[in-house]
């Protein structure tokens, strides 16, 4: 079986490269990263253009496969947070026909970096970096702004299996869906 990724990104694919693995359907399947566009803004600003970008990058990657697979990351509106918003992971999973979505868990970012990030539309990692949080070039293809925040207890690729697993739901309880 092959399952495509519509990222190059280390991070992402490592995550689902691991958690297929544990899946018995999905355990010898061949994972190939492909460039796929997710048709929306660089920091997705809403739930809904989140789940959009991911969407599209599992459909715009969806060749000679079974499945393919978008990643996204963006935020989402939450009340009573204080700056209004935290970052969500959105996976979808494309089988040609239907889309099965997960979320991972959701995380605010600091007030300083929310409100430069939005000022100048830039990428949360650009916002940390360009305020002095990290030198890291590619922090997303690490342990991500996730870890810096956790302290290492919740990582990137960690916070990304999340997402995977909860659209993998569809696809373990086919009966229920």
């Amino acid at each position: 079986m092959k399952v495509n990724i519509g990222s190059k990104n280390k991070s992402k694919v490592a995550s689902l490269t691991e958690i297929l693995k544990e899946y018995p359907d999905f355990s010898s399947a061949e994972v190939v990263a492909c460039d796929a566009i997710s048709d929306v803004s660089h920091q997705p600003k809403s739930l809904a253009e989140t789940i959009a970008g991911a969407k599209a990058r599992a459909k715009n990657c969806f060749k000679e496969c079974e499945y393919s697979v978008g990643l996204e990351s963006g935020l989402m509106e939450v009340p009573e947070t204080k700056t209004g918003y935290m970052d969500v992971t959105a996976c979808a999973i494309y089988d040609g026909k239907t889309f099965h979505l997960g979320l991972s868990s959701a995380f605010e970012y600091p007030v300083e970096v929310t409100k430069y990030a939005l000022k100048n539309n830039a990428e949360f990692s650009d916002a940390f970096r360009d305020l002095g949080f990290t030198n890291e070039k590619k922090i997303g293809e690490g342990d991500g702004i996730i870890a810096f925040l956790t302290k290492g207890r919740l990582v990137r690729k960690e916070y990304t299996k999340q997402a995977i697993t909860t659209a993998l739901i569809h696809l373990e309880n086919k009966e229920l869906y």
